[in-house]
């Protein structure tokens, strides 16, 4: 009798405890949708979520950065990069700063930023995208904290791909101005095993919450992060436990890019929605 009233015992306790963790624990259905653009009218992208960035921004990039380059058609978002020659208005012969010292615009592209209209802090983070993948091209999805200067404010990759590689990294503070640390993935895109791979949309997703970073395409992981590593050793706080703004461009050339010099253009980054969910 001892046995069988311990054993019911047993029972019921594992019973309860797998109530209370059904009921604890996170699972996938309780992703909320929080905020999306589907992109699906026609004409600019809808200002109430993006601004431009403008000019020549960073890392000695080809392009100029101008709204014109992207439109919203047939429910895609499309990011355009050209070969154009245009006069660079801040060109100043004498300058040493690679912005001002070009005299002209030989590409021209654009750079949306939902920076001022909405972020976010933690959350699942997806896009559906086609990017072009031939020489000198530098598509991207990514965020960055609203607060403090590069690297401290911190970066995450969720999509950045050049020279025949898919990245997905998160870069923080290294304790040395504008120098970043970073835990980086790489991925050849030969070693998806499909040479139509670049003709297909694909989704970008990143799981963030206050332990760790997860990027993953098509459901494949790339990289994960352990928040607990990403401190700045100046202002010891971490990044990646404030919100962040997204940002989707399409670069060209520059410190990392590669030669454009034999693409034909245009380019196309072509983006069907990007969305964002919350633990609810």
């Amino acid at each position: 009798m001892r046995f069988w009233r311990k054993a019911i015992i047993q029972i019921m306790t594992r019973y309860f405890l797998w109530i209370l963790l059904s009921v604890s624990l996170p699972t996938h259905a309780q992703w909320k949708l929080v905020w999306a653009d589907e992109f699906d009218a026609d004409g600019p992208p809808d200002p109430k979520n993006w601004q431009f960035e403008r000019g020549f921004v960073r890392n000695n990039e080809l392009q100029w950065y101008q709204p014109d380059n992207a439109r919203c058609r047939d429910g895609l978002l499309v990011v355009e990069g050209r070969k154009e020659q245009k006069a660079n208005p801040n060109y100043q012969p004498d300058s040493d700063n690679w912005k001002s010292r070009r005299p002209h615009i030989e590409y021209t592209s654009a750079s949306l930023v939902t920076r001022g209209r909405q972020q976010w802090q933690y959350g699942r983070f997806e896009m559906r995208a086609r990017i072009d993948t031939r020489p000198g091209l530098w598509p991207a999805f990514w965020t960055l904290g609203v607060k403090g200067e590069w690297p401290d404010n911190g970066e995450i990759d969720i999509m950045e791909y050049y020279r025949g590689m898919l990245l997905a990294n998160a870069a923080w503070g290294s304790g040395q101005r504008y120098k970043a640390k970073w835990d980086d993935s790489r991925k050849r895109l030969e070693t998806f095993d499909d040479p139509k791979w670049s003709e297909k949309f694909h989704v970008w997703r990143m799981d963030w919450d206050e332990q760790r970073i997860a990027i993953y395409v098509d459901d494949q992981l790339l990289n994960e992060v352990n928040l607990e590593e990403t401190y700045n050793p100046g202002d010891k706080k971490n990044p990646f436990r404030q919100p962040h703004y997204v940002i989707l461009n399409l670069a060209i050339g520059g410190d990392n890019g590669g030669d454009p010099a034999a693409t034909e253009f245009p380019a196309l980054f072509e983006v069907d929605y990007v969305r964002v969910y919350q633990q609810q």
